[in-house]
């Protein structure tokens, strides 16, 4: 019998296959984990590729063209996906994005889209089917999406200013055909929309006031801008704290700039919601502030992350995950990986911006946090 050749990319963070309890447990929909938090939103990677090059996800001098990506035998199948995502709904998961990398390079994903846009919670209602991208290919893409079921999109964009856009995702890819997308998005009925702008001091900032005034002025005002502090993940960003500008400073740019329409608090949507809602005075729109490094929400996290190929991580910051791949193809059962799945989560009290208010955690040693681009933001 001949040797079974793991590819090294497939060792790039560890992760432990997970125990099947000796008694099963079944799914309630009531899923709590050490800290008395739910299970509601599921974030899958579709691919860990990505077309751009942005100083603070992939920079290039280390993500380049030698880089070793995970290879086609090693991600998750559609089919595959979809089996896990129907387990995690039936523990609670109301909610599901899609990201990478670049979700839109994974080949077909409108079929993974119509899959899981056919399934129901407990008591028969339709998921919250959403998906991050750069909006590099969504000009093309947008229309298909929503046919297969895809409800919104959010967009990244870190700049309106070319020069600035271009030197960001280090590709010299243009603004423009990223406004593009979003048209098509706004044409395709894909909202509401979402503009994620990660906002690093003396690099972008003074991208804050036209981004703001630029989506308070276009698409009928019904893009939600989003501001998001630069944050410390993976190893390899290079990350400093006198780069992150606190949301605190945005808002406070946002209301001189608007005087006239000035800011104002708006309720939250949904329990969990990472984003500060804000709306202009006048209905010209409405902003979200994530403030992930100065105002940890780790309180009432209820997201969970399926890497590429399948191992489940507890935490944006994790170190090391849990490999539900190895269940699904070493033949366990549903009912086995439901078991599983809950055991796991009901061990989870991973908290890494709380602690970080009071002093930055070390990774254990020997272990990195996991990348961005291979779990999603």
């Amino acid at each position: 019998m001949g040797e079974t050749v793991i590819p090294l990319a497939d060792l790039r963070y560890a992760a432990a296959v997970p125990a099947i309890p000796a008694q099963a447990i079944p799914a309630t929909g009531l899923l709590a984990d050490a800290l008395g938090r739910p299970l509601r939103d599921l974030r899958i990677s579709v691919t860990d590729r990505c077309n751009f090059r942005c100083s603070y996800c992939m920079p290039k001098e280390i993500f380049d063209r030698d880089y070793v990506f995970l290879p086609q035998t090693s991600l998750l199948s559609f089919e595959e996906i979809t089996r896990l995502a129907r387990i995690f709904v039936a523990h609670g998961v109301q909610k599901i994005r899609l990201t990478g990398g670049e979700p839109l390079l994974r080949k077909g994903l409108e079929a993974l889209v119509a899959m899981l846009a056919a399934l129901r919670t407990p008591d028969g209602a339709p998921l919250d089917i959403t998906l991050t991208t750069n909006g590099s290919v969504l000009a093309r893409k947008a229309a298909a999406l929503k046919a297969a079921g895809l409800q919104r999109v959010t967009v990244s964009l870190d700049g309106l200013d070319d020069a600035v856009f271009r030197r960001m995702n280090d590709v010299d890819f243009p603004v423009a055909d990223v406004l593009a997308g979003i048209a098509a998005a706004h044409a395709a009925g894909l909202g509401p929309i979402k503009v994620n702008m990660v906002v690093k001091r003396g690099t972008n900032d003074q991208e804050i006031v036209p981004m703001a005034r630029f989506f308070r002025t276009h698409f009928d005002g019904r893009i939600v801008l989003r501001f998001i502090e630069y944050m410390d993940v993976g190893a390899s960003n290079g990350w400093r704290m006198d780069e992150v500008l606190p949301s605190a400073e945005v808002l406070q740019r946002l209301q001189a700039a608007f005087a006239d329409a000035p800011l104002r608090p708006l309720d939250p949507t949904v329990p969990g919601e990472t984003a500060a809602r804000w709306a202009y005075a006048d209905g010209g729109g409405e902003v979200g502030l994530i403030s992930s490094v100065t105002q940890a929400f780790c309180s009432d996290c209820n997201r969970a992350r399926l890497s590429t190929e399948g191992k489940l991580f507890l935490c944006l910051f994790a170190t090391c995950g849990h490999d539900l791949r190895a269940l699904l193809r070493n033949g366990a059962s549903d009912g086995d990986i439901t078991s599983a799945l809950a055991a796991v989560w009901a061990g989870r009290d991973d908290r890494y911006s709380e602690l970080r208010a009071g002093q930055a955690p070390a990774p254990a040693t020997g272990a990195r946090r996991v990348e961005m681009h291979y779990i999603g933001g």
